[in-house]
């Protein structure tokens, strides 16, 4: 049995073959339509979630197959104090798939500790999204015919975005890539990314604070919204909330051939006007949600024309080490909620412990 948990838990050949079911069922899902016949996907959304969950849903009601879940945690028991150990459990004997989304880093990896169907991690935290980078990376090999040899710009709130953190990743194992990182000081990309994706894999990599003056040589233009509901200042989210508009004007300065990326919801951070632009491409990025979720669907329960993935161990416990007095100190940890769960570590390339869980150096 495999799951989806971070964007390496596929290899490359893996991704590509998804990528190509993906194009395939754009062009026609018409020879899709009941290949899930008779499967139940379980939809575990423990925080909000419109194009995620209804994405999930769509795509495997497009299959053929029926849903079943819920939209938060109040509707859920973790109201009442249910672990996602147990929550996982009893889901198991429920449906065929889960789809996770949850507030905490490192859930959808814990349940998958104790599932017995494939997991999908569908947001944890600030940590990862590894079915949005899938519709990314869609998106992209659609807009500029290859995933390879491209200049990505990420602009807007780096710190806490998931859907940026989870890009980074895959695209990390193309040829000739390049990052530009354009955000406020205060919403700089994680340390810990730059230590364990660009510098291991020599990746040129410019963090700038000025949208303009790197819009000319982007290929991709990747805007997040600033994410209101990560931080525990709202003040400092009023002060930074507007950091970074996109608008007609300033899309003037973008080649013709650039591809304008958004994970969605928007908020201000894209004008109205840019909608209408060739080059806009977020509302396509949305639909191929559907069409990426379908593959993926497919693909964990074996039904893919490429036939069943090889079992893999889950690969964050490779390596990993117990420490049970010395729990993790990030906030937004799973160690920090879940009963039972003993702290686990492993050594990035540098030599430093990182919580298993949420990739955060150990304190």
């Amino acid at each position: 049995m495999r799951h989806l948990l971070d964007p390496f838990d596929f290899s490359v050949e893996e991704l590509d073959n998804l990528l190509r079911l993906g194009r395939d069922i754009a062009a026609d899902q018409r020879p899709y339509a009941h290949v899930c016949d008779g499967k139940i996907l379980a939809t575990l959304f423990y925080e909000p979630s419109t194009r995620t969950r209804l994405s999930f849903t769509s795509a495997m009601m497009h299959l053929g197959g029926s849903v079943l879940g819920f939209s938060s945690a109040n509707a859920s028991s973790a109201s009442k104090g249910e672990s996602v150990a147990d929550t996982i459990r009893v889901v198991s004997g429920y449906a065929d798939i889960a789809a996770m989304r949850h507030p905490f880093e490192g859930a959808p990896m814990r349940a998958a500790m104790f599932s017995g169907i494939p997991v999908i991690n569908a947001g944890d935290g600030g940590h990862q999204h590894p079915t949005q980078t899938l519709t990314d990376l869609l998106t992209i090999l659609s807009r500029c015919g290859r995933i390879d040899h491209l200049r990505v710009g990420f602009c807007g709130d780096l710190k806490y975005g998931r859907t940026v953190h989870s890009l980074m990743h895959a695209l990390s194992r193309y040829e000739g890539i390049e990052f530009v990182l354009i955000s406020p000081e205060e919403l700089r990309v994680p340390r810990h990314l730059i230590d364990s994706v660009v510098t291991p894999n020599h990746i040129p990599c410019s963090e700038v604070t000025s949208l303009e003056d790197a819009m000319p040589d982007l290929d991709v233009l990747y805007m997040t919204r600033i994410q209101r509901e990560r931080f525990a200042d709202k003040l400092e989210y009023e002060r930074l909330k507007n950091s970074y508009i996109l608008d007609a004007e300033k899309m003037k300065l973008g080649k013709d051939s650039l591809a304008v990326l958004h994970p969605l919801p928007r908020v201000n951070e894209i004008t109205l006007d840019v909608d209408n632009d060739p080059r806009a491409a977020y509302f396509e990025q949305a639909q191929n949600g559907v069409y990426m979720r379908m593959a993926l669907i497919m693909t964990l329960l074996g039904l893919a024309p490429t036939g069943p993935l090889a079992d893999k161990p889950l690969p964050f416990l490779q390596g990993a080490v117990e420490i049970p007095d010395e729990p993790c100190q990030f906030r937004s940890c799973i160690t920090r909620s879940e009963e039972g769960l003993v702290p686990l570590y492993v050594r990035d390339a540098a030599g430093e412990l990182r919580c298993a869980y949420c990739e955060h150096r150990k304190k």
